[in-house]
């Protein structure tokens, strides 16, 4: 079983992916408030005394009621990573100063501000280079160097699950999908 679940808060939001076996933990302890989609996942438990064995079925999209942590993780930036799968993916392999197509291993992260400058490690600060670009840049301003052909962006909560690039099913595809910001550069993809 390769694929996850995608939980949402009670209002729909995205929260996390998780794995079919904890998806179980929340129907078990009836945590699920709601849930979408097709293609259920059967688990099958013990039998009972008159010989029913006892079986939960696992939704693709489950939304979790009453969970504090959740809400307050809801509101706390979302990461970017340290192996450049999630900015690749949100500027589309494309090179910021160039404007090349290139492959993931022919790519690097930059820092619009260097971090030898004070530049931080966020969404905003942080762009697609080719590895040429980038060392040609170096540490240099943005003003020594080339302008940017696109402007770097937070993602949303539902686009920043579809940059995950988990085994996404249909439905969860959909379900995302419908979520994204007109201005996202995903909804091209779609």
């Amino acid at each position: 079983m390769s694929s996850h679940i995608l939980t949402l808060d009670i209002a729909g939001n995205p929260f996390d992916w998780i794995s079919p076996q904890d998806a179980v933990l929340y129907y078990a302890s009836g945590k699920v408030a709601w849930e979408l989609g097709e293609g259920d996942i059967v688990f099958r438990g013990g039998y009972s005394r008159t010989g029913v064995q006892s079986r939960i079925l696992v939704k693709p999209i489950i939304a979790i009621a009453g969970s504090a942590i959740m809400a307050r993780m809801l509101h706390m930036e979302l990461p970017l990573g340290h192996h450049n799968d999630l900015l690749f993916r949100r500027d589309r392999y494309t090179c910021a100063y160039c404007g090349g197509h290139f492959t993931h291993s022919d790519l690097s992260r930059d820092h619009i501000l260097a971090r030898s400058h004070g530049g931080k490690d966020t969404w905003m600060n942080c762009v697609t280079a080719c590895k040429d670009c980038n060392q040609e840049k170096g540490n240099k301003p943005l003003e020594d160097f080339r302008p940017l052909l696109y402007v770097p962006y937070v993602p949303c909560r539902a686009e920043h699950y579809l940059l995950s690039g988990r085994n996404v099913l249909a439905d969860q595809h959909d379900y995302l999908a419908a979520r994204l910001p007109k201005h996202s550069r995903m909804r091209e993809l779609n």
